[in-house]
C-alpha cells in the first residue's frame, strides 16, 4: 500500500506539470483559432490523465511508452517553431539596433528617439548616432516599477562626456494588436528586441506617459568594465538582428540577459534570486558594492526616483542631466 501511494504521488508530481506545460505550449503555439487550440490543449490534458491512470495499474510499461511517444511528438513540433524578424511589428519595436566599432568610433543605427504624447500619439524618429569610446565615463541602471516593488523593467544607459547617454532596453517585440502576458512569455509567443534609444524616449515615456515609478542608480563599475559591457551590447544587438530569438519571461528577459553579459565581465556578479525579481535589485547592487554604500538603502531608493524631475516640454534637451540631480554617485566618481 505504501509503495502504491508513493508511486501515485511521484506520478502526479511528474504528470501534473507535464500536462500544464504541454497544454500551454499547444494553446500558445498552434497557428489556429481559439476553439482548435482549446480542443488540442484539452486533449493533451486528457492524454496525460490517461497515462496517470495506466501508471496506477500494472500497465506501467504501456503508460511509459505512451508518455514518451506523446512527448517526442510534442517536442518535435515545438522545435519547428522559430523566431522571426519579419512580422507586422508595433511602431516602437519596428526596428532593432545594429552597431559597428571602427577604432574609437561606435556607430549605432536605429537609435529610437520618439517624442511621446501618449502611448498612442507619438512622433517616430529612428536615427544613426556616433559615440567616441574613449569618452565613455560609466553606466547607469534604470528600474521602472510597474507592478509593485518586485517587478520592474531594467534599462542600462551608457554615459559619455561629450554626447548624450545611450540607453539599451531588452524588450518583447510585440506585433500589432498583440498584448503582453507574462504566462505567454514562457511559450515562444514574443520575439526579443534590443532597443537602443535616447533617454528622452525610453526612460521619459515610462515616467511621464505611462506613470511608472522610474528609479536611477549610478553604477560603481570601472571604465573598462563599462566599455566591456557596451561591447557586449553591440555583439548582442547585432546577433539578434541577424539571428532572431525568443523572449522568455524567466530565462531571456530584460534582467537575465543583462546579468548574463555582466557575469562574463565581472566576477562580483553572482547568481541570486533577486535577478528573477528585478524590483529587488537595489539591495543586491548595494550588497555587492555596485552602487554607493555612503547612504542607507532607503535613502538611496528615495533619491533614485526621477519622477519629480522627469517632466519637461518638447524635445527636452536637459532631461538626462536633470534626472541625475541629487542621485548618489559611486565613491570617487567624477561623473556629474
Amino acid at each position: 500500500m505504501l509503495r502504491r501511494v508513493v508511486t501515485g504521488l511521484l506520478t502526479l508530481l511528474l504528470l501534473v506539470p507535464a500536462a500544464g506545460w504541454g497544454a500551454m505550449a499547444l494553446w500558445s503555439g498552434l497557428p489556429a483559432d481559439a476553439g482548435v487550440r482549446g480542443a488540442m490543449a484539452g486533449s493533451w490534458i486528457a492524454l496525460m490523465l490517461a497515462v496517470a491512470a495506466l501508471a496506477m495499474t500494472r500497465r506501467k510499461l504501456a503508460a511509459l511508452v505512451i508518455f514518451a511517444g506523446a512527448w517526442a511528438a510534442l517536442l518535435g513540433w515545438w522545435s519547428t517553431i522559430h523566431a522571426s524578424n519579419d512580422r507586422d511589428w508595433q511602431p516602437d519595436v519596428a526596428h532593432i539596433a545594429t552597431a559597428t566599432v571602427e577604432g574609437d568610433t561606435l556607430t549605432v543605427h536605429n537609435v529610437r528617439n520618439f517624442h511621446w504624447r501618449s502611448d498612442d500619439d507619438f512622433d517616430q524618429r529612428w536615427e544613426t548616432r556616433q559615440y567616441r569610446l574613449s569618452k565613455l565615463t560609466g553606466a547607469d541602471l534604470f528600474l521602472s516599477y510597474w507592478a509593485g516593488e518586485s517587478i520592474a523593467h531594467a534599462i542600462i544607459s551608457f554615459d559619455f562626456s561629450d554626447s548624450a547617454p545611450l540607453a539599451f532596453s531588452i524588450e518583447i517585440r510585440k506585433q500589432k494588436a498583440e498584448r503582453y502576458s507574462a504566462t505567454a512569455g514562457f511559450f515562444k509567443t514574443y520575439e526579443l528586441a534590443t532597443i537602443a534609444a535616447d533617454e528622452r524616449d525610453v526612460v521619459k515615456v515610462r515616467s511621464t506617459v505611462r506613470g511608472e515609478d522610474v528609479r536611477l542608480y549610478r553604477l560603481d563599475i570601472q571604465q573598462r568594465t563599462a566599455l566591456g559591457l557596451l561591447r557586449q551590447y553591440v555583439a548582442l544587438t547585432n546577433d539578434v538582428a541577424t539571428h532572431p530569438r525568443w523572449y522568455n519571461t524567466l530565462t531571456a528577459n530584460c534582467t537575465t540577459v543583462i546579468f548574463g553579459m555582466a557575469r562574463r565581465l565581472d566576477p562580483r556578479v553572482a547568481l541570486d534570486w533577486r535577478i528573477l525579481l528585478p524590483g529587488k535589485l537595489p539591495s543586491y547592487l548595494r550588497e555587492h558594492q555596485f552602487v554607493t554604500r555612503a547612504v542607507s538603502l532607503d535613502e538611496l531608493t528615495r533619491r533614485s526616483r526621477i519622477a519629480p524631475r522627469a517632466f519637461g516640454a518638447g524635445l527636452d534637451d536637459g532631461f538626462s542631466s536633470r534626472i541625475r540631480q541629487g542621485v548618489p554617485l559611486p565613491p570617487g566618481s567624477t561623473t556629474p
